[in-house]
């Protein structure tokens, strides 16, 4: 326990010493409060020009939406915590601190999981804000509200998604060791890879694009829709378990490859 305990604390010096993490924060921000504003009207304009009545949006849901723009920069910070070691060579120090493999990989998920899980509850707290300021203005005639429930329960959610996709992110940094690799798995796998079984159509491939990491991510945050418009087709525990398993595939291939490959 104290090797680990040694680890985490190495890990936690490295994520704050560099620049990257700071700039990699602030752009999921700004990403997060933008595109939960740029979605929140749009769904308030949209409604009014329809005429719709009895209407009420939770300031919270256009910030559940908005993770899937989001999720990409902390994406990007979790990733450089593991490939900027291998790109400076520093790993080996790391290594030879940290011998046992297994170890190194959990002092890095343990690390970046919470802060990216605080990350998002903050990011999202301020776009549910701007959200909720935006939409308070007569223009929407009280067309937003804030439940503090609901609030609670979807930043906290929030929080969770950014945290397993950061786990998948080190797992997948561990086994590909470049930082070109695994931004394009972790693009394959939040993005491209869905769009591609939802363009091709069919039951099968529906279902298979709607249990990769982004749409059960959405389905545990409470969406009831998922990106095509089409309800989610399993409750928000199934999308849990879908981001758990995800999760532990991505680790246990990191922790494969590191055992199998020196630095």
């Amino acid at each position: 326990m104290s090797t680990l305990r040694q680890a985490v604390a190495a890990e936690w010096v490295k994520l704050w010493s560099v620049r990257s993490t700071w700039w990699c924060l602030g752009g999921a921000l700004v990403l997060m409060v933008l595109g939960a504003v740029t979605l929140g009207g749009s769904t308030a304009t949209e409604a009014l020009r329809d005429g719709a009545t009895g209407l009420r949006l939770t300031a919270s849901e256009p910030v559940v939406a908005a993770t899937s723009f989001a999720q990409f920069a902390l994406v990007a910070a979790a990733m450089l915590a593991v490939t900027s070691e291998y790109a400076s060579g520093t790993v080996r120090v790391t290594l030879q601190a940290t011998p046992v493999r297994g170890v190194m990989l959990a002092a890095k998920a343990l690390v970046v999981a919470p802060v990216m899980a605080v990350a998002g509850v903050l990011s999202g707290a301020a776009a549910t804000a701007a959200v909720y300021l935006l939409l308070s203005i007569d223009l929407f005639g009280g067309l937003v509200v804030l439940p503090p429930g609901e609030a609670v329960r979807d930043l906290l959610g929030v929080g969770v998604f950014y945290a397993l996709v950061s786990v998948m992110t080190v797992g997948a940094g561990l086994a590909m060791r470049s930082a070109a690799g695994t931004l394009t798995v972790m693009f394959m796998l939040l993005l491209g890879l869905p769009l591609m079984l939802l363009m091709a159509g069919g039951p099968a491939a529906l279902g298979a694009a709607l249990r990769m990491p982004t749409f059960a991510g959405l389905a545990f945050m409470g969406s009831a829709v998922n990106m095509t418009g089409g309800p989610m087709p399993y409750p928000a525990w199934e999308g849990l378990a879908w981001l758990l398993a995800w999760a532990a595939v991505a680790v246990a291939a990191g922790h494969v490859m590191l055992r199998r490959r020196d630095a």
